[in-house]
Order: structure tokens, then C-alpha cells, then sequence
């Protein structure tokens, strides 16, 4: 906790920073350009893969198999879609490497294999007998619909 507390302290001036230097060396009014540039092309690219990672996750429900990786892909892509509407260089290069599919995925399965997530029953196939907790089948009835009725 700690870390994130000094991230977030530490983040703002390490942008302000960079910025500072980058609108010196190629203008203020570039600088700003290529923030909101990288905005826009970083959300628009955040969407499509944002999509194409639903549809896997999708299929891979459907046909029972494990959509585990495709959740975290899709929170990473979530988080990169963040970093790169935060102005700054240092979050948008954070973001763009979020963009990169196959690192993602590497990330995705180092965080399943390190077992930081667990996802319960997740993937699990329909008719599996292996399952946590317990089940209970009950009927009920409703007393006002009853009272209704006589």
C-alpha cells in the first residue's frame, strides 16, 4: 500500500516534469498536440482490441473453456485506456505497451500462474462436480399472492 501511495504522490510531478522538457524541446503547443493525439489513437485502439477480446472470451465461454486470461486482458486493456487519457508521457507509454497483444497476454498468464487473481469456478464446464460451496434447492410461496387468492 505503501508503493501505491507514492505512486500516486510521485506520478503527477514525474509527468509535469516530463512535459516541461519535451515543451521545451519541440514546443508547447506540440506538446500539447501530441497529447491529445495520443489520446485519441490510444482510445480507438483500446476499443477494437477491447472488442476482440470480448469475442474471444465470448467463444471461449460458449464452448466451455476458460475465458480466466480474457477477463484479465481485458481489465489491462481497461487500465491501458486509462494511462493513456492521462496526459503525460510516461502513462502513455505504459498504455501503449498495454496495447501490445503479446505482451499482454504474457502478463495475463504470469498473473494466472502466480495465482495473485483467483477467479473461483471460472471456466468451469457446465455439469462439473467440483464445485465450491453449497447448492440449495428450495420452493417457496409468496403469502400475499396467496392471501389474494382466497
Amino acid at each position: 500500500m505503501p508503493f501505491f501511495i507514492l505512486l500516486v504522490l510521485l506520478l503527477p510531478v514525474i509527468e509535469l516534469t516530463l512535459l516541461v522538457q519535451v515543451g521545451m524541446q519541440i514546443g508547447a503547443l506540440t506538446t500539447v498536440a501530441l497529447t491529445i493525439l495520443t489520446a485519441v489513437i490510444g482510445v480507438s485502439l483500446v476499443r477494437s482490441q477491447g472488442l476482440s477480446v470480448m469475442q474471444r472470451a465470448q467463444m471461449n465461454m460458449a464452448s466451455g473453456q476458460d475465458s480466466a486470461p480474457e477477463v484479465i486482458e481485458g481489465a489491462m486493456l481497461a487500465f491501458a485506456g486509462v494511462c493513456l487519457l492521462i496526459p503525460g508521457f510516461m502513462t502513455d507509454a505504459v498504455g501503449a505497451l498495454l496495447l501490445l497483444p503479446p505482451l499482454r497476454r504474457q502478463f495475463a498468464k504470469s498473473i494466472l500462474s502466480s495465482r495473485v487473481i483467483r477467479f473461483g469456478n471460472m471456466g468451469q464446464r457446465r455439469g462439473d462436480t467440483h464445485t465450491s460451496g453449497s447448492t440449495f434447492d428450495a420452493e417457496f410461496e409468496r403469502k400475499d399472492d396467496h392471501d389474494r387468492l382466497n
